[in-house]
């Protein structure tokens, strides 16, 4: 089924999209939002990343076939010798979807962690990052958490989408914790981007 465009717009502003992919449950749907981006941004080039502990619960060959490109696993071992992975990584996108952001991913983002090619990547990064949080039951709170999310807010260059509610997998409970569809976190980051260029003529 053909999705229609969310953000309303015929140029969202951007052309090159890395699209994450962490380590919570929800991140079984991204070959379905991989699929999505392109039917509804046919123009935009697409590269995925999936963390080690997103490769539990997704298939990098399903997500290849439908980005047309090799999955990135975000490990300096998987790298080629000689090459810089966080420099292509931070270098090649104009816009970083983590879809979804677990509590850990988001953690140490927040905390300016390199310890990944890719949290080297975002860190230096002049890409718009957007995040979907994809939160455990009870995790909203925890006050650390809270200033996470609070600092990653405040960083330029930073969308933060709210979470919504979803029925937790560990405990049968609808918690408000679940990650907001993708389209909603594109709609988010192509308004933050909207937004900044106004600035800018102003």
């Amino acid at each position: 089924m053909e999705i229609p465009d969310p953000t309303g717009v015929a140029d969202p502003g951007f052309r090159r999209v890395l699209l994450v992919g962490t380590g919570a449950l929800s991140v079984a749907f991204l070959p379905f939002w991989t699929n999505w981006l392109n039917n509804t941004f046919p123009e935009m080039e697409k590269r995925v990343v999936l963390t080690r502990a997103a490769r539990r619960f997704v298939s990098a060959e399903a997500i290849s076939v439908l980005s047309g490109r090799e999955v990135f696993t975000d490990d300096w071992n998987e790298a080629d010798p000689g090459t810089a992975p966080h420099v292509e990584l931070a270098g090649w996108p104009d816009l970083v979807l983590v879809h979804p952001a677990t509590m850990h991913f988001l953690s140490r983002y927040a905390l300016g962690l390199t310890d990944t090619p890719l949290l080297c990547a975002l860190q230096s990064t002049t890409a718009l990052v957007g995040v979907a949080p994809s939160l455990p039951p009870g995790a909203q709170l925890s006050p650390v958490l809270r200033g996470h999310l609070d600092t990653l807010r405040a960083r330029p260059g930073v969308v933060v989408a709210p979470t919504v509610p979803a029925v937790s997998a560990s405990t049968g409970e609808r918690e408000d914790g679940g990650a907001a569809p993708l389209s909603e976190l594109m709609g988010l980051c192509v308004g933050a981007y909207a937004r900044a260029r106004r600035g800018e003529e102003e």
